[in-house]
């Protein structure tokens, strides 16, 4: 027996509701921009400048797509082409001081949003979150292991 599965049904159960969960938020996230365009400014958040075609690969799109939508980032300010020091040849997608504030801020007001869920809990439901904190953390490193590949 997996120790997922120490507890019968856990993993589903478990997997079932931070879905359900991370769907619903989504759902509620200002529309300003496409999910793919924030997905990509976090991921040049989290990870640091980025070559296109890695971009293209972490954000589950085609070359050409992850290319127009850098194209009209870099015209709103919020990432840059620079050179890369390593090799001349290949050019790196960076986050502005302009993108960096868009993630710092539209990450925030996710912390707030479920600030004010977590404020609708009970005691226990509260202490319950807290004592499964470093698993969640954990499972977001996972997660962002598998997604984004090694670090340019």
């Amino acid at each position: 027996m997996s120790r997922q599965d120490t507890v019968p049904g856990a993993s589903a159960a478990i997997g079932a509701a931070l879905y359900g969960l991370a769907t619903r938020t989504v759902r509620r996230l200002p529309r300003d921009m496409s999910l793919t365009s924030v997905a990509t400014l976090a991921t040049l958040d989290r990870t640091g400048p980025r070559r296109i075609t890695d971009l293209a690969a972490v954000e589950g799109v085609t070359q050409p797509a992850i290319t127009a939508l850098v194209r009209v980032m870099e015209e709103s300010g919020l990432v840059e082409r620079r050179g890369d020091a390593s090799d001349k040849r290949v050019t790196l997608v960076c986050l502005t001081e302009a993108g960096a504030s868009y993630v710092r801020t539209r990450r925030q007001a996710g912390v707030h949003a479920f600030e004010r869920l977590i404020g609708e809990l009970t005691g226990d439901e509260v202490e319950a979150l807290v004592a499964a904190l470093p698993a969640l953390k954990h499972l977001a490193e996972l997660e962002s292991q598998d997604r984004e590949g090694p670090k340019q």
